[in-house]
């Protein structure tokens, strides 16, 4: 069970991880400072494994894939949201970061709910609630993409085994 951390649309990657801390791509420094300049209470409350719930646009402004970089980093495994910018979408799928988008999550979440995420079933489960959503369900190769830890893990795994092509 996570804790959703709810916040409104278009949250832009400068929100989410500020230009001034660009200088590095670890995950976890970047992680320290995920989400500062819009939750200043986000990363000293979450505790490992809560979610991050957006609106519409999540992810829009500059196409820095530190943004997702820093969510992950920050402990987060997912984020739902009704709609995803086209690049920060990419982005968190190449590294691994899982999205999700279900426009009936996005509204129905609040700030605190507990949340349960059942990718079997293409459904997310707020248990605050009683509610059910339906997920926007991934290809099946952007799910192994995702489920390998990202692009680049599913590649070299790949190659390892011979099987690339």
């Amino acid at each position: 069970m996570a804790r959703a951390w709810k916040y409104g649309d278009n949250v832009d990657t400068d929100v989410i991880i500020p230009a001034r801390y660009l200088v590095t791509g670890d995950p976890v420094a970047l992680g320290k400072h995920c989400l500062e300049n819009l939750d200043p209470e986000f990363l000293e409350k979450k505790s490992q494994g809560d979610v991050i719930v957006g609106g519409r646009n999540f992810g829009c402004g500059s196409s820095r894939e530190h943004a997702p970089i820093a969510i992950k980093g920050a402990g987060v495994p997912c984020v739902i949201a009704e709609s995803f910018a086209r690049i920060f979408f990419r982005n968190a799928i190449n590294i691994g970061l899982r999205v999700y988008e279900s426009p009936a999550a996005a509204k129905g979440i609040q700030m605190g709910d507990e949340v349960e995420v059942d990718e079997g079933q293409a459904a997310i489960f707020n248990r605050t609630r009683g509610e059910r959503y339906e997920i926007i369900p991934l290809s099946p190769f952007v799910q192994e993409i995702v489920a390998s830890g990202g692009l680049m893990a599913k590649l070299r795994k790949e190659l390892a085994e011979g099987a690339a092509p």
